[in-house]
């Protein structure tokens, strides 16, 4: 039997990259699949996903840093499937750029997309789980939280108060059968880091000479790791960051 036959995973941010290859993974292995995203590509990909690895799938297609979205995505997960096992806060995205040349807008949108999208995703999951006995929770955090790489100063916030909640969500729900957990990996071969790293972009050379093993890690290796967690093999894993850097952070 497949690890996540008749399971049901809600995975944000999923419409392409990291994201996708998550939903992958997870489809692969029999878990039905909620593809939440910003972009209508997520009714494409939802349709992809679903032909190819012979699971039911659903869209939702909204900002789920605002008021109301995430739960109606939560809503509408549990009445076409009937229950909600996994939740993975994949969504995100960082505008990278020195600290004070930040505007307003771009340092809410960093905050929104990469705390919001998590905390109201979590914060509309977890009654559901809670009144199942049963849940997995997988937050999507940053090796350069650790590291400082640079530009980052500002994601950097934003996914150090992802790397704080999870351990505070962690302990306030051990005891109710709920685990959640987050996945730190460093720079990620999306097809947008491979185009920068293709014209020497110096952020890129910088990550790299930062990690021993001396390559990325693929989306591969994320998915892998959110697979792990997301299981009923990490059962007495809770509150914890899991590093997928390539040893840039040891310890």
């Amino acid at each position: 039997m497949a690890r996540f036959s008749d399971q049901v995973a809600i995975v944000t941010g999923a419409a392409g990259g990291i994201g996708l290859g998550i939903a992958r993974r997870l489809a692969s292995e029999g878990a039905a699949i909620m593809i939440g995203d910003l972009s209508d590509n997520a009714r494409a990909v939802a349709g992809e996903v679903a032909k190819t690895f012979g699971v039911r799938t659903l869209c939702a297609v909204g900002d789920l840093g605002q008021p109301g979205v995430a739960e109606k995505m939560v809503a509408e997960t549990e009445q076409a499937f009937g229950r909600i096992d996994i939740l993975v806060n994949n969504a995100g995205g960082g505008i990278l750029r020195p600290s004070l040349e930040h505007t307003e807008e771009t340092l809410q949108a960093t905050i929104n997309r990469n705390l919001w999208t998590m905390l109201r995703a979590t914060l509309a999951v977890i009654p559901r789980m809670k009144k199942r006995g049963y849940g997995r929770i997988v937050n999507m955090g940053a090796d350069s939280v650790y590291t400082g790489l640079d530009l980052h100063t500002i994601y950097n916030g934003a996914k150090g108060g992802v790397h704080g909640a999870t351990v505070g969500f962690a302990r306030e729900l051990a005891v109710e059968g709920i685990t959640i957990n987050a996945v730190a990996p460093c720079g990620v071969e999306t097809e947008e880091v491979k185009r920068a790293a293709a014209e020497n972009h110096p952020l890129i050379v910088s990550m790299m000479q930062m990690i021993p093993m001396r390559r990325m890690a693929k989306i591969e290796d994320v998915a892998a790791a959110v697979a792990f967690l997301a299981s009923s093999e990490a059962g007495f894993i809770t509150g914890q960051i899991l590093s997928v850097n390539g040893g840039t952070a040891m310890g």
